[in-house]
């Protein structure tokens, strides 16, 4: 419930909409917020003595840079937008087949089944909404056979980025499984180890900073505030994905890899429902079908179905 609540409330598309370029200041913002609540109630300003070697969360840190670097760069390789959300929702089925390859897990038909119908009905959502955004823009790329070995390289580089990702959730699991769960741990060492980095992107922060500061002012309900609007949109969204993130960590140390990514997934295939609709996108045909695929996939996966017929065989309980 808090990984919805807190991921499903989309401020940071304002913010994204008015200035496109401000992704870098909205994510140094995210990382400061929880380094700072991490090292006050979880690290004792430092006191404490991490539970997991902290060798291992530069492991984790170096892999989720790597791979947040790689999907960026990707984008400079002839990759389109949409072609790159689309390859995400490949997410599932990467994380499953390197469950079966290094963690030796077997699953159900049932599961397997559920896995393709989520990632072919997000892939039928994404893939609509990608013709749209791509019949609405005028995209000038270099012809021949330069461009489509640049286009070849972008893709091996998403295929990278994607296995990566999926090899993080396995690593975590395993983590967990030999030093305990530690989330609150976790997402504090995740969030502080990179804030270094974002001294490569300082001039963008601040370019970005002073923009957010011409905004128009805005009232804050309630407490009776005035503060350009930008900033209240910057808030909003750190605290959300405050308590987002904190979510995914809890549910990682109760869940596999492979029910993290489904969660994930499912987030990210709301987000693109809810956009469609807050947006006013075109809701076709196709985007029904996807949906009612994902929702199909799941229940499949969390074998509601057997747990309503063992419930309703039993029938009420009696005082």
């Amino acid at each position: 419930c808090l990984f919805s609540m807190g991921c499903l409330l989309l401020l940071s598309l304002h913010a994204c909409r008015q200035f496109p370029g401000c992704g870098n200041i909205v994510t140094f913002s995210q990382f400061l917020f929880i380094a700072v609540e991490g090292f006050i109630f979880e690290a004792n300003f430092g006191r404490k003595r991490p539970a997991i070697p902290i060798r291992n969360y530069f492991i984790m840190v170096a892999m989720f840079f790597t791979v947040s670097v790689v999907n960026n760069y990707a984008l400079n390789l002839n990759i389109a937008m949409p072609l790159h959300m689309i390859f995400r929702s490949g997410s599932l089925i990467a994380s499953m087949a390197l469950g079966i390859i290094i963690l030796k897990k077997r699953y159900s038909v049932s599961k397997y089944t559920s896995i393709a119908l989520v990632s072919l009905g997000i892939f039928t959502c994404t893939f609509m909404s990608a013709k749209q955004v791509a019949s609405d823009s005028s995209l000038n790329q270099e012809d021949g056979p330069q461009a489509f070995l640049w286009w070849l390289l972008g893709i091996a580089a998403l295929t990278f980025a994607l296995l990566m990702s999926a090899r993080m959730g396995i690593f975590q699991e395993t983590l967990y499984q030999k030093f305990g769960k530690h989330s609150k741990e976790a997402l504090f060492y995740n969030h502080a180890l990179p804030l270094p980095g974002f001294l490569l992107l300082a001039p963008n922060i601040y370019q970005h900073a002073v923009l957010f500061s011409q905004s128009e002012l805005f009232q804050v309900p309630v407490l009776g505030l005035t503060l350009p609007i930008m900033w209240f949109y910057l808030l909003m969204n750190v605290i959300t994905q405050y308590v987002c993130i904190r979510g995914v960590f809890i549910l990682t140390t109760e869940c596999t890899s492979l029910t993290v990514t489904l969660v994930v997934t499912l987030r990210n295939f709301l987000i693109l429902i809810f956009s469609i609709l807050y947006f006013q996108t075109p809701f076709t045909g196709w985007h029904w079908l996807g949906t009612a695929f994902v929702f199909v996939g799941t229940l499949m996966y969390t074998e509601v179905w057997n747990s309503l017929g063992t419930f309703l065989r039993r029938g009420p309980k009696e005082d």
